[in-house]
């Protein structure tokens, strides 16, 4: 790819995570701006900013540090929206950046086996997809295990997502036990040599202790092929949900070990702050965002473009 075709895409990128963060970022900019046009900085207005920040899910700690960091030498003094919205966008940028970390694949791994989990409509199955669309086009061989055998519709949609992107799926009828796939998988994979393997599971309601019971057994049955799989576990989480998670990390945290985070749906109707919040909260590595249902609306986690975004900030170099 030439370098003006890697601007472009950049640029691209940009738009849509900018337009994926619309409503976070325009409920804090609209309201930052109209509570400066009005009057000087004063506790009442800080309170004010502090509230607009917690009602856009970036949590108490969060809010607090940048209101702190608002009123610093600022008292009786005229401020504009962007020295706020800029002042929002570095603290967030501060939580975000010990945690925007690339999912590594450990090549003496082979099959480096990732469970993705999740709650129904989370998008993981589509997330699987393009993953292994991303992991094939950096020349890696990757097969897919349609693990959510509660729901016939996941099975053929990964098998969908097998046939677009050329990669092998292990599937079973819709009921099968999904430990046993889990087992069958691994196995096919490290027969044929191929160096990622990625596991769908069940939509699980936090909730349900049956089947997160149910999903520590798949992990379980995997060492049993290998002692040191799953090598990672991805939680994808619905950045529509809110607050809500947060009980999602929690949970799935103690179940099957999650060791990083993929955020989908910013897609305009997203509550993107939340993202801040459980960074803050739980420091969990935040590897992929997805701004959309295309192949390619899956992108590395960037704490900078991220924070900036949010906070209603175009990049220099990049317009909104």
């Amino acid at each position: 790819m030439t370098d003006g075709a890697q601007e472009l895409e950049k640029k691209g990128w940009w738009a849509r995570l900018s337009a994926g963060l619309k409503r976070t970022s325009g409920s804090i900019g609209g309201a930052v701006a109209d509570l400066v046009t009005k009057r000087k900085l004063d506790r009442t207005m800080l309170e004010d900013i502090e509230d607009v920040l917690l009602r856009a899910d970036l949590g108490t700690d969060v809010a607090s540090r940048i209101a702190e960091r608002i009123s610093d030498g600022r008292y009786d003094k005229g401020l504009s929206a962007e020295d706020v919205q800029s002042i929002i966008a570095a603290e967030v940028e501060k939580v975000l950046a010990p945690v925007a970390k690339p999912l590594v694949i450990d090549e003496g791994r082979k099959p480096f086996v990732i469970l993705v989990v999740g709650v129904n409509g989370s998008g993981k199955t589509t997330t699987i997809g393009k993953l292994a669309a991303k992991f094939s086009a950096e020349g890696r061989r990757v097969m897919l295990a349609a693990g959510d055998t509660f729901r016939a519709a996941a099975i053929e949609q990964l098998k969908v997502w097998g046939d677009r992107t050329k990669v092998p799926v292990i599937a079973r009828a819709h009921g099968s036990d999904s430990a046993s796939l889990a087992f069958e998988a691994v196995e096919a994979a490290k027969a044929d040599g191929r160096d990622v393997l990625l596991i769908d599971t069940a939509g699980r309601l936090q909730n349900k202790t049956e089947l997160m019971v149910e999903l520590e057994k798949v992990a379980r049955v995997v060492k049993k092929i290998d002692a040191t799989a799953p090598h990672a576990v991805l939680l994808v989480l619905d950045a529509t949900v809110g607050q809500n998670a947060l009980s999602q990390v929690e949970a799935f945290g103690k179940t099957a070990g999650v060791t990083g985070l993929v955020m989908t749906k910013l897609d305009g109707t997203a509550r993107g702050g939340i993202l801040v919040a459980l960074s803050e909260k739980y420091k969990l590595p935040v590897h992929f965002i997805g701004v959309g249902e295309a192949i390619d609306d899956l992108a590395p986690f960037t704490a900078h473009d991220f924070a900036r975004a949010l906070a209603g900030l175009a990049i220099a170099g990049k317009s909104e």
